[in-house]
């Protein structure tokens, strides 16, 4: 745990399968983020971009915890293609468009 970070945790658990197949363990994940997601959460759930706050925090949690990995991991070829798209995505992003 980085003390300059905001420690968080999710735990993931599966709930319903439509298919009834056997549902699966929980999985609990830990992480630091530079920035305070609830904050993040906040934000995006009053531009309601999808009209549905549920939504907006989805997707909140998901973008942050993949953009940290991205960043922490910049030089790793995998991200060489979408890094430009994603700073255009998020400059897009914060300025409310």
């Amino acid at each position: 745990m980085n003390p300059k970070y905001n420690h968080y945790k999710i735990i993931l658990e599966h709930t319903y399968n439509p298919k009834n197949e056997t549902l699966n363990l929980p999985v609990t994940v830990e992480f630091d983020n530079h920035d305070n997601l609830f904050n993040i959460i906040g934000k995006l759930q009053d531009r309601n971009h999808f009209n549905d706050v549920n939504q907006s925090a989805e997707f909140a949690i998901g973008l942050k915890m993949f953009s940290e990995v991205m960043l922490r991991n910049k030089e790793n070829p995998l991200f060489e293609d979408i890094m430009p798209a994603f700073k255009h995505f998020m400059t897009k992003l914060k300025g409310g468009q």
